[in-house]
């Protein structure tokens, strides 16, 4: 198991940075496929049509995101934390985790820089135009 720990410097406040991550409408946005999600901890959610599931754990308004995600039954959960810090040029973003299966460590963490990072910067670049 392998901790894992990613910066991306948004073009966006924060608060606008944070309301992309948890509201099921924009997340559909820039992820391009079904999500369920609600704002609320204890409850569970969905990314990209169940590729990435997980349980809310705790939120901090344009400030932090805290998640379990799941690598299978057999797997213990992986800790996602997700930081907004104020930058002179938007919001830099602190995405870490725990507990990634070494098997599964190289593909998801290219997924995660290709799909979730960089649907993030995509969607903040876009609306910028």
């Amino acid at each position: 198991m392998k901790p894992f720990k990613k910066y991306i410097l948004l073009p966006a406040p924060p608060e606008e940075v944070y309301l992309a991550l948890t509201k099921a409408q924009s997340i559909q946005l820039w992820t391009g496929a079904e999500v369920e999600f609600e704002e609320l901890p204890d409850t569970e959610f969905s990314f990209w049509d169940g590729d990435i599931v997980g349980k809310n754990i705790s939120f901090e308004y344009g400030k932090k995101i805290v998640q379990q995600w799941y690598f299978g039954e057999d797997n213990e959960p992986s800790i996602v934390t997700i930081k907004l810090h104020p930058d002179k040029k938007g919001t830099s973003l602190e995405f870490s985790q725990t507990n990634i299966p070494d098997e599964d460590f190289d593909d998801f963490t290219e997924g995660i820089k290709e799909y979730y990072l960089g649907g993030l910067e995509d969607f903040f670049e876009e609306e910028m135009l």
